[in-house]
C-alpha cells in the first residue's frame, strides 16, 4: 500500500469513501458485503475511512461504524463531516448533531472532521455567529474529540480563496474534486495550486468522477503525480472495486508525461458530457425524477448516440421521464457541480421526441415488412 505523510500520521493514499456502498434489492446497505470490504481494506493496508451525515440517507455512518467496531480503535482513521447544507431550515444545534454522529459511528472521537461542502450557498451558515458551528468544532478539537479539522468544497476558486483568507490558519486540510477531466473543466488545477501555496494538504474526492472515467488505473496514477495530495477517496460499491483499487495502490507508479498527454486527448473528447458525478445530492425532486440517471443518459447521448435515450427512457414510467420536469429549480441549489439541470431536462426531452419519432417510423417499417413476408 502507498502511504503519504500527514503531520505525524502515515495515511494510506487510498481511502474508502462510503457514499456509494453496496445495496440490497430493497435499497438498504448490504451490511455483510460492507464488512467484507472493510476487512479486505484493513488487511491490505487501507487505514482511512470517510463517511458523512447524508450518505445513504444517514445509514452510511451506522454501517461503517458497525464494520469498524470489530477492529482496535487505533488501527484506523475515521472521517466524518458537519452537514450545514443538509441542516438548512432545520438548524439542529451543532452539539446535538455532532453527538449523534459519534453515536452512530460508535466512536468517542473523529480522527478527521470536515465542514461539509463549503461553497457559495453554504459558507454563510458556517460563518453565522448565531449557529456557532466553527467555534463549537474548535472546542471539540481542543477537547480531543476531533483530532484534525478541515473542510471539503465544490466552490469556485474565488470563494475558496476568501474562505482561506478567513479560516486558512485553522483548517488543516481541504478535500476537493480532482481528476484529469476536472483539472481544467472545474478549475481543479487552480484550486490545487491555491491550497498548495497556502500550505494546505489536499484530499481528493471524485477521482473517477462517479465512475465516468473508466480507466481507473490511469486516473489514480495521474493523481499520484501531485506531491501535495495526501488522500485519494474512492467510493467503492462492490468487493471487486476494493480488490482492483487495492491492487492499483500496491506501489507508487505515477503516469509518465506521455501517458498524461494521452489522457488529454480523451478529455478533449469528453468535453460535452454532463458533469454529473451521481452524488444524489439532488434527490428529492418533487416529481420523483431520477436526476443522476437522466443526466447520465444525456451524457451518453452527447458522447455516443441518441439510441441510449431510447434504451433508458423506454424502461421508465412515463411520469418519470424528462417531460415531467416542472422546471421548479429545486435541484439547482443542491447540485455541487452547478449543472443547469432543468435545461438538461429540456434538451433530453427534445432529443427523446426526435428519437421516438425515428424509432416509431422504424417499427412501422418493420411491421410492414413482416406482413409482406
Amino acid at each position: 500500500m502507498i502511504y503519504r505523510q500527514f503531520q505525524d500520521l502515515n495515511l494510506s493514499l487510498l481511502g474508502f469513501g462510503t457514499m456509494r456502498l453496496p445495496k440490497n434489492e430493497d435499497g438498504s446497505i448490504d451490511r455483510p458485503q460492507v464488512n467484507e470490504m472493510v476487512k479486505y481494506a484493513i488487511d491490505h493496508g487501507v487505514n482511512y475511512f470517510d463517511t458523512a451525515w447524508p450518505y445513504h440517507d444517514g445509514d452510511s455512518e451506522v454501517a461503517i461504524g458497525e464494520a469498524l467496531k470489530q477492529y482496535p480503535r487505533e488501527s484506523f482513521y475515521l472521517a466524518d463531516k458537519f452537514p450545514a447544507h443538509q441542516n438548512t431550515g432545520r438548524n439542529i444545534p451543532a452539539a446535538e448533531l455532532f453527538e449523534e454522529q459519534l453515536k452512530k459511528c460508535q466512536v468517542e472521537y473523529f480522527d478527521f472532521y470536515l465542514l461539509h461542502n463549503v461553497m457559495e450557498n453554504t459558507v454563510s451558515a458556517y460563518e453565522d455567529e448565531k449557529l456557532g458551528i466553527i467555534p463549537y468544532l474548535l472546542e471539540q478539537k481542543k477537547n480531543g474529540r476531533i483530532k484534525h479539522l478541515g473542510f471539503s468544497s465544490h466552490g469556485r476558486v474565488e470563494m475558496l480563496r476568501e474562505f482561506l483568507d478567513k479560516y486558512g490558519d485553522i483548517m488543516e486540510f481541504c478535500q476537493i474534486q480532482f481528476n484529469y477531466f476536472d483539472y481544467s473543466l472545474q478549475n481543479a488545477k487552480e484550486k490545487y495550486e491555491l491550497l498548495t501555496e497556502r500550505n494546505i494538504p489536499v484530499w481528493v474526492m471524485e477521482p473517477l468522477r462517479g465512475g465516468a472515467l473508466k480507466n481507473q488505473s490511469e486516473a489514480f496514477r495521474w493523481i499520484e503525480r501531485f506531491d501535495n495530495i495526501h488522500m485519494i477517496l474512492s467510493g467503492m460499491s462492490e468487493m471487486d472495486h476494493m480488490r482492483e483499487n487495492v491492487a492499483i495502490f500496491h506501489a507508487e507508479d505515477p503516469l509518465s508525461d506521455l501517458d498524461t498527454n494521452g489522457l488529454k486527448l480523451i478529455t478533449d473528447k469528453m468535453v460535452d458530457m454532463v458533469p454529473c458525478t451521481g452524488c444524489h445530492y439532488c434527490d428529492g425532486c418533487p416529481m420523483g425524477l431520477d436526476i443522476p440517471l437522466l443526466m447520465q443518459t444525456c451524457s451518453e447521448a452527447r458522447y455516443s448516440s441518441d439510441l441510449s435515450i431510447t434504451m433508458c427512457l423506454e424502461s421508465l414510467d412515463e411520469d418519470k421521464r424528462p417531460a415531467s420536469c416542472i422546471q421548479c429549480g429545486a435541484c439547482l441549489e443542491k447540485c455541487p457541480q452547478k449543472i443547469e439541470i432543468p435545461e438538461i431536462m429540456k434538451e433530453l426531452d427534445e432529443r427523446w421526441s426526435k428519437m421516438k419519432r425515428w424509432v416509431d417510423i422504424c417499427r412501422e417499417r418493420d411491421e410492414k415488412e413482416k406482413k409482406n413476408r
